[in-house]
């Protein structure tokens, strides 16, 4: 199987499930992983394999919809991938809130999500 990768892609969005989450809005990073079985080795055309910058572009449009939980843009992303991308069979992502809405913590939180075609 080969991958294509989205890695420590940051974005800002209005997120989250408190009034102001949504009015100050917050730092997201996302992990992006894309797995396939490519139909001729070697890969040599970009319409043999999925093009990140496609797959960057479906990421932010769904990160510009504020949203209350991480978990439905996160599934919903990872369907979208699946609906739109034929040759996609596995997508797993990874998003991280960078400065949640929690007294004195020091860190982040974030959730996770894998989703494989079904056959």
């Amino acid at each position: 199987m080969l991958s294509v990768h989205l890695h420590q892609v940051h974005f800002f969005s209005h997120h989250g499930m408190y009034a102001e989450e949504k009015i100050l809005g917050n730092e997201f990073i996302i992990d992006l992983i894309v797995k396939y079985n490519p139909k001729t080795i070697p890969v040599q055309s970009i319409h043999e394999t999925i093009n990140y910058v496609a797959l960057y572009a479906l990421v932010q449009k769904r990160m510009d919809q504020p949203t209350p939980l991480l978990e439905t843009a996160a599934t919903e992303i990872a369907a979208q991938i699946l609906n739109e991308f034929a040759l996609a069979e596995e997508v797993s992502i990874s998003i991280k809130k960078l400065n949640p809405p929690i007294e004195n913590i020091q860190g982040s939180v974030g959730i996770s999500f894998e989703l494989k075609r079904k056959k």
